[in-house]
């Protein structure tokens, strides 16, 4: 029997080689949470955006319905209670209920409401609701805020019972207007609102922008269509541009009512 120790050798890693293997693998990791933690981000840049639309879109809507609904009931409708009758499908000021304004853009007109920004509808959002018959006519406020009233450029609504003669003056305390769309980034050249005018000269006529019609058909007594311009911005910028992320939503509400 050879009793002779074994010249093999047992092997295993050197230090170096452990070193070496350990680098590997921490750049490895390090990539892989880099990318994850893109990608996190990523995800909630565009979840923000679609949240944006969303909100947009769900306010868009809103807007186009009481435009759609402005100035109800139709003239045939007989009272002497003018809580329960639209006098005109947009209220105004100054001057309200007498002498309409005249409506121009980047206050070009006389109007203060309704304007770029400001909205006051004249309308009775459940006419057929026959828990609160008769319905009282109501004025829905649509208006832009910015800092420091709020926090961020919101736009703003609220109701308010239809009583006296001062809408803009209608929205305080239970009435006052709340929170409705925020990171609205509209500018003066961008206005949220825009209008067309029913015109009379020459007879039927289609309705012209309120700012190119004649001076006696530029009254808010005359608007046709409301278009609806929102340009929201996500609350976090982009983060690989660094720029806002916006959406930008068009819509156009078309009162059917006649004049009154």
């Amino acid at each position: 029997m050879n009793l002779a120790p074994s010249d093999r050798r047992h092997l295993g890693f050197t230090l170096i080689e452990l070193l070496v293997a350990l680098g590997i693998f921490l750049v490895i990791t390090g990539a892989a949470f880099t990318l994850l933690d893109s990608s996190q981000k990523h995800y909630q840049s565009e979840s923000q955006v679609l949240t944006s639309f969303q909100e947009a879109r769900l306010a868009l809507d809103q807007i186009v319905r009481d435009v759609n609904d402005a100035g109800y009931p139709p003239p045939t409708f007989a009272s002497t209670d003018p809580t329960q009758f639209a006098s005109t499908p947009f209220a105004w000021s100054p001057n309200y209920p007498g002498t309409p304004c005249q409506i121009g853009t980047g206050a070009g007109g006389t109007c203060g409401t309704p304007g770029d920004f400001d909205l006051i509808i004249e309308t009775n959002p459940n006419p057929k609701d026959p828990s609160c018959a008769p319905c009282p006519v109501q004025w829905i406020r649509y208006q832009l805020q910015l800092p420091p009233l709020v926090q961020v450029p919101t736009l703003m609504r609220g109701m308010a019972p239809k009583f006296g003669n001062n809408p803009s003056g209608a929205f305080t305390g239970a009435n006052a207007l709340v929170p409705f769309v925020q990171n609205v980034v509209n500018s003066p050249a961008q206005p949220i609102f825009s209008y067309t005018c029913d015109t009379s000269t020459p007879p039927q006529s289609p309705p012209l922008p309120c700012t190119i019609a004649t001076t006696a058909d530029k009254s808010p007594a005359n608007i046709r269509d409301v278009i609806v311009t929102l340009i929201v911005a996500a609350p976090v910028p982009d983060i690989t541009t660094g720029q806002p992320r916006v959406v930008q939503l068009i819509g156009r509400g078309r009162r059917v009512n006649p004049n009154q």
